[in-house]
């Protein structure tokens, strides 16, 4: 594996130690695409994905709160900052949590703060997911940025072993086999495993053997955590979609055109509606 260093003036492929407000501001000179660029390039027009790529939404309370466990778990990122007071809609509570936020810091309520410790200490119980994470077994969020033909490409991992594994660390409403089918395809999670396992046999800094992990974890109590990776049939979509998010993305840059949807005159009803009436 290579070492991580500080990013340089002029980027070059490598693993940098950079934090998250420099990565996601892209300091690739003509830009680069991420998993969540190519998420979006494959499921939504190229038209869609440019606005996005334009106009950058502000941080969301849910992000906060996902962002505060990663900090607890991982042992990196923004400071979590306590906003002990009943309400949040006054003046004076409003400019301290815009200070706190202006700084790159992560305000939260007491139950909050509450919420993510008891998640924290609920991940470290479960026996497969305190491996993976164990502290000093690797680093947490190191950039990437890699060439790939024509396109930069950049990935930001959650936590790299020393061994050569990536673990990818995620809250969601509920770990339940069937609701995760429906989050890995909702938010195409095989996408950004194959994208990041990508990026690390590019750099040489992961083992192509060692499976790629996910650690989900529910938000509610008892904050229920389930350790998994796509199966072969969902990495294969994955790198299909990524190809084709890859493609859009090399061809609408170099024409300087990002078109919206495509003409469609004539518009069906859904196939499962056609056949009750076949």
């Amino acid at each position: 594996m290579t070492a991580a260093v500080e990013a340089p003036a002029e980027v070059q492929p490598g693993l940098y130690n950079i934090d998250a407000e420099l990565y996601h501001s892209d300091p690739v000179p003509g830009g680069s695409l991420s998993s969540s660029g190519a998420r979006k390039l494959a499921s939504e027009c190229p038209a869609k994905f440019k606005y996005w790529l334009d106009n950058r939404e502000p941080p969301k309370k849910a992000l906060d709160f996902g962002t505060a466990a990663h900090r607890l778990v991982l042992d990196d990122g923004p400071e979590l900052v306590l906003v002990d007071a009943a309400r949040w809609d006054t003046n004076a509570i409003k400019a301290e949590v815009a200070a706190i936020r202006a700084e790159g810091n992560i305000p939260l309520k007491r139950h909050e703060l509450d919420e993510v410790k008891a998640m924290a200490a609920a991940l470290r119980r479960d026996a497969d997911a305190a491996r993976l994470l164990e502290p000093g077994s690797g680093v947490a969020e190191q950039s990437a940025f890699w060439e790939d033909g024509s396109v930069w490409r950049r990935a930001r991992f959650d936590w790299l072993r020393h061994d050569g594994q990536i673990v990818d660390y995620k809250t969601a409403r509920s770990c339940r086999r069937e609701d995760l089918e429906r989050a890995f395809n909702e938010h195409g999670y095989m996408q950004q495993q194959e994208w990041y396992l990508d990026a690390g046999v590019a750099l040489d800094v992961a083992d192509p053997e060692k499976p790629f992990q996910f650690v989900l974890q529910e938000k509610e109590p008892p904050y229920l955590v389930v350790v998994t990776t796509c199966d072969p049939m969902a990495r294969e979509i994955g790198r299909h979609l990524n190809t084709v998010a890859l493609n859009a993305y090399a061809i609408c840059r170099e024409n300087g055109e990002w078109p919206g949807y495509l003409p469609n005159p004539m518009t069906a009803l859904p196939s499962w509606v056609e056949r009750q009436y076949a």
